[in-house]
């Protein structure tokens, strides 16, 4: 399993990072290299694409199939239903939270709209963040790497390793990415901690739901399209935030650290 995840991580890194080159180049000394439209989403398919070149490697084509099909599974339909509706449920309540404690009115119009594609429809939005971010890093993160690492460790602490992994794919952003360019010291650490609490609530997801990579995939579009509102209000940000954080606290607590599931964790891979 080990040669299994270095290969992977090692494939996702290069893949990603040379696609992004032209965006973080000249800060290497790498001038007027050309640019792609969607350069930045097309680097996002990196876990994807090596997820399914190593599982080739590894395990040929019934690997490959059994990657694919949890790609597409839908049931339990409960996870299904969370991974769509929870993030927009957080954000009426940061919302709510934001009228009573800072007294500004409730508007959530800005929830169907996105100032980086002023453009797309919301569910154009949706569909573009559910392609290149949901599985274009779920296919990797979770349907790859995390059940690999569970072979060996609980729940939790393959989660906190995977979210290390993770954390150091983002690297070249800090390069170019608007909001991440600015980041202080501080803001790195709390960076950090929310991919570690996302890194809990996706192990929980894909661990109750038996494995599924579009649960995955479809929860990390909408909690991208949830944070990344156009919305007037920059508290509700702030506290939508602080309310997947709790959650993610509640599953460690409610679930404990073994399995972050109501069932035994995932382990197809344990051979």
């Amino acid at each position: 399993m080990i040669k299994q995840l270095l290969t992977y991580f090692t494939l996702a890194y290069l893949i990603s990072w040379i696609i992004w080159l032209p965006m973080y180049g000249h800060v290497l000394g790498f001038t007027n290299l050309p640019t792609i439209p969607f350069n930045h989403a097309f680097g996002a398919l990196g876990p994807l694409f090596a997820s399914f070149l190593t599982t080739w490697i590894y395990s040929e084509k019934n690997g490959v199939k059994r990657l694919a099909k949890s790609c597409v599974q839908v049931k339990p339909f409960f996870y299904f239903i969370i991974a769509i509706i929870s993030p927009f449920c957080l954000v009426i309540l940061a919302a709510i939270g934001s009228h009573l404690i800072d007294k500004t009115p409730i508007q959530l119009s800005g929830l169907l709209i996105t100032n980086e594609f002023p453009n797309f429809s919301f569910l154009t939005f949706l569909v573009y963040n559910l392609i290149f971010f949901g599985f274009g890093e779920e296919t990797g993160w979770r349907g790859f790497a995390l059940p690999r690492l569970q072979v060996k460790y609980n729940a939790l602490i393959a989660s906190c390793i995977l979210t290390a992994f993770w954390a150091l794919w983002h690297w070249p952003l800090f390069l170019y990415r608007p909001g991440y360019v600015t980041m202080s010291i501080i803001d790195i650490f709390g960076w950090l901690f929310s991919l570690l609490t996302g890194s809990i609530l996706l192990a929980w997801l894909y661990n109750s739901s038996r494995g599924s990579v579009l649960i995955c995939a479809i929860f990390h579009s909408t909690i991208d399209v949830a944070f990344t509102a156009d919305l007037s209000d920059k508290n509700i940000v702030k506290y939508t935030g602080f309310l997947v954080t709790v959650w993610g606290i509640l599953v460690l607590i409610i679930l404990k650290s073994k399995n972050l599931a109501t069932t035994e964790r995932t382990r197809e891979f344990e051979v």
